[in-house]
């Protein structure tokens, strides 16, 4: 393996200097002039995310009209009293500048972020303080034309909804609200009449794997920038459906590869950072050199994982690494933002290659790739072994890669 994807040591500590999704996004999205930068602007040092992250994950709120079987936040219908108020959501937009600019671009979700009335206040106060946003919101009634136009004009950048079968039976099975296909196939095209680019998240278990051809063809119809796959992490409701094995994840990976060299969108993977070793391995063989990979929408996502470019700030202000790996780090009501993703030893650790343990800890793709955090967690209790998804056995040698 040549050197550019070897075993790095970790950056140097919060002073060093430093981006990947949905909005998890692993490639820079084109910044709209006269707003903040998008996703990208913050660059890593030799793949670690040390000064500060790429992504700031907000959980507005956990209030939701849908009751998705696979959803991480365990939804409820009504708003709780432990958000964060409107004061406190902008001391803490007010701490995300502490990171120093480039500044992290902040993904507002949920629960549904609709369900928060003063969400159009808190984009504009992010879209002046030159922090970029997107919105990963609930398709339900809550949402309309005028207020997807309302929160375009107040800043936010891009959007990303949920599609998890190619038909309304599928897709109204998981969201557990019967006609949600047909609203959120209606969001897609508000979406495009307010000029929000636009992300479909679709979920992988054993359930949708098969119907995953089918939703493909669908979203080449939808006129999306990116298509973006998550892989079942067992959180929350998730934990009564079942992941894909690690055959049919590596099959898949391969499946993803050859219809992202014909896709009129990006491809990109959620959890599943081992299709950076099947991109890179593929993209090896077609003769693309390492600064062609890097340049590449895989490549540009490179190190991006929970804890390492991602961190996740619940509605009540608890900080954990990320959504899926429910590892409290402390809580911004009573400790900076940045202080906790630069010190805390649990975001510390999931910075260091060395730390890493089992098969992630000798394997030479462990910088640009790194595993799941929030898989190994779920399946052993420790959020530094390996990923149990991925079926790459590293040869001896790759130990001193």
């Amino acid at each position: 393996m040549p050197m550019p994807y070897a075993r790095r040591a970790p950056a140097g500590g919060p002073g060093g200097p430093a981006e990947s999704s949905g909005p998890v996004a692993a490639q820079t999205d084109r910044a709209v002039p006269g707003r903040a930068p998008a996703v990208g602007a913050v660059r890593p040092d030799g793949y670690v995310f040390a000064r500060a992250p790429m992504l700031v994950y907000w959980e507005l709120t956990q209030a939701c009209g849908l009751a998705c079987r696979h959803c991480r936040a365990t939804a409820r219908p009504e708003r709780s009293p432990a958000e964060l108020s409107t004061a406190e959501g902008l001391r803490l937009l007010d701490e995300i500048t502490a990171f120093g600019r480039p500044y992290p671009h902040l993904v507002l979700t949920g629960g549904d972020p609709l369900r928060r009335p003063d969400l159009e206040v808190l984009v504009v106060a992010a879209t002046e303080r030159g922090i970029g946003t997107s919105l990963a919101p609930a398709v339900t009634p809550d949402m309309t034309l005028e207020r997807l136009g309302a929160l375009r004009a107040a800043g936010v950048q891009t959007i990303s909804l949920s599609i998890d079968g190619s038909d309304a039976a599928r897709h109204d099975g998981f969201r557990g609200v019967p006609g949600t296909f047909a609203m959120t196939m209606r969001a897609v095209e508000w979406a495009h009449q307010v000029g929000l680019p636009l992300q479909i998240n679709t979920l992988v278990t054993d359930e949708t794997l098969a119907d995953l051809p089918a939703i493909y063809t669908l979203m080449g119809r939808l006129g999306i920038l990116r298509w973006s796959l998550f892989f079942l992490i067992a959180v929350g409701r998730g934990s009564a459906l079942r992941e894909i094995s690690p055959g049919e994840s590596e099959r898949l990976n391969h499946w993803l590869y050859d219809l992202s060299r014909e896709a009129p969108f990006a491809i990109k993977t959620t959890e599943a950072t081992h299709y950076r070793r099947v991109a890179i391995r593929r993209m090896r063989e077609e003769g693309l050199d390492d600064a062609a990979i890097a340049a590449t929408s895989v490549g540009r996502g490179f190190g991006v994982r929970d804890g390492n470019g991602i961190m996740f700030v619940a509605h009540d202000g608890t900080v954990f690494p990320s959504g899926f790996l429910p590892y409290a780090t402390g809580n911004v009501r009573r400790q900076p933002i940045a202080t906790i993703y630069r010190t805390h030893p649990v975001f510390t650790s999931l910075r260091d290659l060395s730390a890493l343990r089992g098969r992630c800890g000798r394997c030479s793709y462990a910088a640009v790739c790194g595993g799941s955090r929030a898989r190994a967690f779920a399946a052993t209790g420790d959020y530094l072994e390996a990923d149990p998804l991925c079926p790459y056995v590293p040869p001896v040698e790759s130990t001193q890669a």
